[in-house]
């Protein structure tokens, strides 16, 4: 996808995936996933999306009233996965619906990022319409710690996930701006 790429472990079978356009990476011959080739630069970081894991996707992707895009067939180093990706590139929902990840067997890559301490709390989506948003998660048999949460009709959808450090909780949105909300 001409892309590269950081992890951080937060938690047994999650991952924060950092991703960027990788400038030395041939151009795909398709659309990048996550919306990356329609960021201007210098585009602020931002937590555009999230990765739903599901045991079988071509049945989840079916089940979604929300078009969550294609499967593809991905793989990096030892790790093989089929992955939903909008044909276009674009995010399901503004990226408050998740795509779906299917992994093969094996050990979840997450079980080999180094424990640094973080871990997700949760995860919150902000849309002008969250029944759509949760109508989704229900059809795609999803049963993690994610809220969806209403919008005014003019408010822009964004996503915050609720980190813990071992400096306090961080809290991260869809612009740049992060800040430590609380600290144990």
């Amino acid at each position: 996808m001409g892309t590269h790429n950081s992890l951080l472990n937060l938690g047994e079978e999650s991952y924060l995936e950092i991703i960027a356009v990788n400038p030395d990476a041939a151009r795909p011959g398709r659309p990048r996933w996550f919306g990356l080739d329609r960021l201007e630069p210098p585009a602020a970081p931002r937590l555009a999306a999230w990765v739903a894991r599901t045991n079988d996707i071509q049945v989840a992707a079916a089940a979604s009233p929300e078009p969550l895009g294609e499967i593809e067939p991905m793989s990096r180093g030892p790790w093989n996965w089929q992955i939903t990706i909008p044909v276009d590139g674009s995010l399901p929902a503004r990226g408050i619906a998740p795509m779906l990840i299917q992994w093969a067997d094996g050990p979840h890559p997450a079980s080999v990022l180094r424990d640094q301490g973080c871990s997700l709390l949760r995860l919150e989506g902000y849309h002008s319409d969250p029944e759509r948003i949760t109508s989704t998660l229900k059809s795609v048999g999803f049963e993690g710690n994610f809220a969806v949460h209403a919008l005014p009709p003019q408010g822009q959808p964004h996503l915050v996930a609720h980190i813990w450090t071992p400096t306090g909780v961080v809290r991260l949105g869809s612009t740049s701006q992060s800040r430590p909300v609380a600290s144990r």
